[in-house]
């Protein structure tokens, strides 16, 4: 795959999964947009990948405002012509995360605003992104969609507890499944990955997983081959359930 020129979008690219998959996809030779929320840290992010030689640029938005999807879109069409990868990285833990406790975090205890926040960062938000780019992806003839889902949101394996986080990616999932029908015969491939318990800001310290490690399946499904899978849900570049 010829990847010189491919523009990447990551969005909660300056830190965490979203940092290494945007160093990685850089090292495999994509130019990336390192999409973030707060100016300061999304700058920072991407001066130090510049540093070690990677093609990358900051932009500043809240996924979350129509308007600031929109005005990336905009940016993205006048500056650099095309969209090949999107990866809906940014997402949000609002509920407790005291695992010891979770009925702090019941289905008759969270605030249904704390729900409603989540659903909008973590599956809303993807929805629009792909009603934006997925446009100029189509002219370039050529794109990758990873939604970065949880295990958390499997059907199958469904518990209790942290409703907003669960019902944000299984609702992820439903997203991924409906778009990828709708693409279904185009050079566009959409697929929802779990990276697993990563060492993050929201997966805490005891996570089994570095960030790096939780990236490698990302980016795996972000440069799938053209007989590659649509519509999947994988954790490590293999199927899992729904």
């Amino acid at each position: 795959m010829m990847l010189a020129q491919k523009l990447a979008i990551v969005t909660g690219a300056s830190r965490g999964i979203g940092l290494a998959v945007a160093r990685d996809l850089a090292a495999a030779g994509c130019r990336v947009l390192m999409i973030g929320r707060v100016p300061e840290a999304i700058d920072e992010a991407a001066r130090q990948l510049r540093e070690s030689g990677s093609d990358v640029v900051p932009h500043v938005a809240d996924i979350t405002e129509p308007s600031a999807v929109a005005a990336l879109a905009a940016r993205v069409r006048r500056e650099f012509g095309r969209a090949d990868i999107l990866v809906n990285n940014a997402g949000i833990f609002l509920e407790t995360k005291d695992f010891a406790l979770p009925q702090a975090a019941s289905v008759f205890a969270v605030d249904p605003e704390i729900v409603q926040a989540t659903l909008a960062c973590n599956a809303l938000a993807p929805l629009r992104l792909i009603q934006a780019i997925v446009p100029i992806m189509r002219e370039g003839g050529w794109g990758r969609i990873v939604n970065v889902s949880s295990g958390m949101g499997q059907l199958a394996e469904m518990e209790g507890f942290w409703p907003g986080y669960r019902m944000s990616k299984a609702a992820l999932n439903a997203l991924t499944r409906l778009t990828a029908r709708e693409i279904e015969g185009s050079p566009i491939k959409i697929n929802s990955v779990c990276p697993g318990w990563c060492r993050t800001d929201m997966g805490g310290p005891n996570a089994a997983r570095s960030a790096e490690e939780g990236a490698a399946g990302i980016v795996w499904a972000a440069l799938l081959p053209d007989d590659g899978p649509n519509g999947g849900f994988f954790r490590d570049g293999k199927p899992i359930q729904w």
